[in-house]
């Protein structure tokens, strides 16, 4: 071998093991890479447009201002009253929902109840009274509110209410039937309201689409005026009436297009 084949090989390691010796201290420089976090997840983004259906109960009391009115014997007389009543109902219906601009829900639905809210219809000028009792209601609406939560809706509503009342036997004071009675009538008129709608999922529960709605109403109709009569021949006696009737109520609701909630991507 000649001399200067091998003072160059020995050139060619010693290059070698500076470079090798270079690339270590220099990654040794570097140092470990940093931890990033990952971003935190988007909230889900709810969806309150669409069909909804609804059943559930509640409690009522009605007032209503009433006027006694006679011409019997020649003689009109006239004697202002105030009566109420109270009681129990079952309630169903159906609505439909819109959501805008974020946050907002408007919505139409109709509903109705069902039970009895009972109290008294007096005659003073007579001394007999006897059981007045609402029967049913029903009602078309609207609504709007604001989610004060993705899945929490706050809630005001108004629209058309109509009611049927029951027929009336007078008794005297002893409790004893007289034969005398005042006839069953309907009556129409407003309400306004407003309530809280909740998906249930907020309890701990996975039940999507289910939800619970609680509201109060409060509901006005107009006076009419009811012929007493006995034994079917008017007595010349007559009641106006003019309810004012007010529940609160809890329902189950179930919504088409809940599903699962839609979690935007990072």
């Amino acid at each position: 071998m000649q001399v200067g084949d091998l003072d160059m090989k020995k050139l060619a390691l010693a290059v070698a093991a500076v470079a090798a010796l270079t690339g270590s201290a220099s990654a040794a420089d570097l140092g470990a890479r940093p931890y990033t976090k990952a971003p935190p997840p988007v909230a889900p983004a709810y969806n309150w447009t669409g069909f909804y259906v609804f059943g559930g109960g509640g409690g009522g009391l009605w007032n209503a201002d009433s006027n006694i009115e006679t011409t019997a014997g020649g003689i009109p007389l006239s004697r202002d009253t105030r009566l109420g009543g109270d009681g129990w109902f079952g309630t169903v219906g159906i609505g439909y929902d819109w959501q805008f601009n974020g946050r907002w829900v408007a919505g139409v639905f109709a509903d109705g109840q069902f039970g009895s809210l009972r109290g008294s219809l007096t005659d003073p000028i007579g001394n007999i009274e006897g059981r007045q009792k609402l029967r049913t209601s029903y009602a078309a609406g609207v609504r709007l509110g604001y989610l004060v939560a993705p899945n929490v809706y706050s809630y005001v509503n108004g629209g058309y209410s109509g009611s049927e009342w029951s027929s009336t036997a007078m008794n005297d004071l002893a409790g004893n039937p007289t034969g005398v009675t005042t006839p069953s009538f309907r009556r129409d008129g407003w309400f306004v309201g407003g309530g809280v709608e909740n998906n249930l999922d907020i309890f701990g529960i996975s039940a999507p689409g289910w939800f619970m709605k609680t509201e109060y109403r409060s509901a006005f109709y107009d006076r009419i005026s009811l012929p007493e009569s006995f034994v079917g021949v008017p007595t010349g006696i007559s009641t106006t009436f003019k309810p004012w009737v007010q529940t609160i109520s809890t329902s189950i609701v179930y919504r088409f297009n809940w599903g699962t909630p839609f979690v935007a991507k990072y």
